[in-house]
């Protein structure tokens, strides 16, 4: 059996992974990466970690022959400069979303990728909760007919305490993967342009930030073999509401609607009038034994981080992620989210503000393949 040490760099929720990767029968070791020593001490403690294993300076990370994987779970900012380092440095690289914040740059993402030849994944979340693997089943077994439309939402107060200062503006769909990947992906297709418009004005301290003005960008997308048009919709400052992180898919045959309210359940239409209050279920079967708890909520270890507060645990996604990621070096294929399709999902946000800032002209979103 194959046997993998893999290094987690970031221990905000990054250490939610930790227990994950230990429970995984071809990880030989687990390995973190933090600045902070006193949080590297506390978790080499709780996780019986291998000294020889404890890092706090990343460059030494990829200086390392036996480290044969690195998931990459630090600032937005630093994951195209980290990514691009870990695998050029022949280490198998995972990082959280989203890939880059630049065409620029998620093209030598692509680029490196291909050229050492190592698995890399965009461990995006959304693709992996109880709820869209729900949705995702319905298409695949025909349950919803012909899909007609999708609608994605991610709101969320980011001025609540906790979050870092760069967040601090940031322009709403710059980070738009969590909107949109749902609905790329249960169309099984790409976005190929995108037509976006910015509503609202946040306060000038926000937007003098990143030179964006907007607290609201709403985009549709263009999708490639399909007829189907993709609408989402973005929002971090300046605008009260709960969080919501969703999707809508629209069927002939059934329909999908997420919840209104946290706890307040789906709703499948099915027919008529006809309308029936639902919650997903879990997905731990999907799973192999060793890992399948980790779906439940009360496996998160830190649920006061500012991730969990907001956003429900990210829907029992953690496990999934890491069970694609490794079985992907194992068998030596490529990731269900590779560099390609990550690449795609990332720039269809990045395009999708610049269609904002240019008063909604149609951008096309350049193609990785």
């Amino acid at each position: 059996m194959k046997k993998i040490t893999v290094v987690i760099v970031g221990m905000g929720f990054g250490k939610e992974f930790i227990p994950i990767y230990q429970k995984l029968p071809n990880i030989k070791a687990v390995g973190i990466c933090t600045r902070n020593p006193e949080t590297l001490k506390e978790l080499k403690e709780k996780f019986n970690l291998d000294d020889d294993l404890l890092f706090t300076d990343f460059n030494e990370v990829i200086k390392r022959d036996d480290v044969d994987a690195i998931h990459v779970v630090t600032p937005v900012p630093e994951h195209a400069k980290m990514t691009l380092a870990s695998l050029n440095a022949n280490k198998h690289t995972a990082c959280t979303i989203p890939m880059a914040m630049t065409v620029a740059d998620c093209q030598a993402i692509v680029e490196a990728k291909k050229r050492v030849n190592k698995v890399y994944m965009m461990m995006e979340t959304a693709l992996y909760t109880r709820e869209f693997l729900y949705g995702l089943k319905l298409a695949d077994t025909g349950k919803l007919g012909k899909i007609q439309f999708v609608r994605g939402s991610h709101i969320q107060d980011m001025s609540m305490e906790g979050w870092a200062e760069y967040w601090k503006g940031y322009p709403p769909m710059l980070n738009g993967t969590h909107a949109i990947s749902p609905l790329l992906r249960i169309n099984n297709t790409i976005a190929e342009s995108v037509v976006c418009h910015g509503s609202g004005q946040l306060s000038d301290d926000l937007a003098k930030r990143y030179n964006s003005p907007f607290a609201v960008e709403t985009a549709t997308f263009k999708l490639k073999d399909s007829n189907v048009v993709a609408e989402a919709t973005r929002s971090l400052f300046d605008v009260v509401r709960q969080y919501r992180e969703s999707y809508d898919v629209y069927g002939d045959k059934m329909s999908f609607e997420w919840e209104q309210l946290q706890d307040e359940q789906h709703v499948i239409f099915d027919g008529g009038e006809n309308a029936v209050r639902m919650e997903a279920p879990d997905t731990d079967d999907l799973l192999i034994p060793e890992i399948a708890d980790f779906t439940k909520r009360e496996r998160i270890d830190d649920p006061n981080h500012v991730s969990f507060l907001q956003g429900a645990g990210h829907g029992g996604s953690h496990p999934h992620l890491v069970q694609e990621f490794v079985a992907a070096i194992v068998e030596g294929r490529d990731s269900a989210v590779d560099a390609v399709l990550a690449a795609n999902y990332t720039c269809a946000g990045i395009c999708a503000h610049k269609s904002a800032m240019k008063g909604g002209i149609r951008v096309e979103i350049p193609s990785f393949d």
